[in-house]
This record gives C-alpha cells, structure tokens and sequence, in this order.
C-alpha cells in the first residue's frame, strides 16, 4: 500500500481547516442541494442556467471536502516550542534584511496547506521557506528568485508564531 502523504501544519493551521471544513458540510452542503432543488422545479434541466451553477458549485464543494478531509486526516501538528527558539522551522515567525542595507520583513512559515504569501504566511515547500529552515538568527542565506537570480539576506529575528 501506498505510503499517504502527509501534511505539515501548525496547531492553528489545522483548526482552520476544520472550521473551513465545518462550514462547507453544515452550510455550504444544505444551501447548494437547496439550490439544485428549486432549480429541478424550473423543468427542462438541459437549458437550466440555474440548475447547471448550482451542480458546478457542488461539485467545486465536494472536491474541496474531500481535499480538507485528506489533509486533515493526514495531518502532521509541528510544536515550534520543541525546537531550539532561534532556528526557523515550522511554526516560526523570522524577520530578514536583504544584505547589505535592505527593508526588514517578516513572515511565518507554515505547510503548504494554510500558506497566503498575501498575509505573510509562506510554506514550508517554497523556494523562500526551504531557504530559511534551519538557520538561526545571525545566519545569512541565499534565497532563490525567478531566472536563476538570487538575494542574500540576514535573519535578524526568530520567534514562535503568535
């Protein structure tokens, strides 16, 4: 048998796929068959604009259900606090200056499955978050961009996620 993947999170990552997950079954699920429902009572299903949405989001939501279903079965919770608290793993929130004279950001690595770069969650999986995992505060690391380009920045600080 095939080994399962498995998907590296924080606690809190986790909680929010159950939430989301949650919500699809008790609200999402019950509102889409409603839909689908009135739209049978128009009649003639193949020109029913009504009917084709409401059947195209069911099937978005039950794929969706089955993907959090997974992920979360297979669910892999990292505790940062067992980790030394100046090395960047999963769970940790590090600040970085390009080299030599660069702005600092600051960002939170998590898995793949809760990352949003738009908030400041980077994966784990990223080229940026495979660069930073485990180095420490002080360390300077290449982080790869797009067109074989790089940048060298300076872990200033490491923290556990709030």
């Amino acid at each position: 048998m095939a080994e399962e993947k498995t998907y590296p999170m924080t606690a809190e990552g986790l909680a929010k796929l159950q939430a989301e997950l949650d919500d699809l079954i008790t609200n999402k699920r019950p509102t889409i068959t409603a839909r689908i429902q009135e739209a049978r009572a128009f009649g003639d299903l193949s020109e029913n604009s009504e009917y084709q949405s409401a059947k195209d989001e069911q099937a978005f939501v039950e794929g969706r259900v089955k993907q959090l279903q997974q992920m979360i079965q297979f669910a892999q919770v990292i505790d940062a606090s067992t980790v030394s608290k100046n090395v960047v793993t999963l769970g940790k929130t590090i600040s970085f200056k390009e080299v030599p004279d660069g702005d600092t950001e600051t960002y939170t690595i998590v898995g793949s499955a809760e990352s949003d770069p738009l908030t400041g969650l980077i994966s784990n999986d990223s080229p940026m978050g495979k660069a930073l995992l485990n180095h420490k505060t002080g360390d300077q690391v290449e982080i790869p961009l797009p067109g074989n380009n790089s940048v060298t920045v300076a872990i200033t600080h490491v923290a556990k996620a709030k």
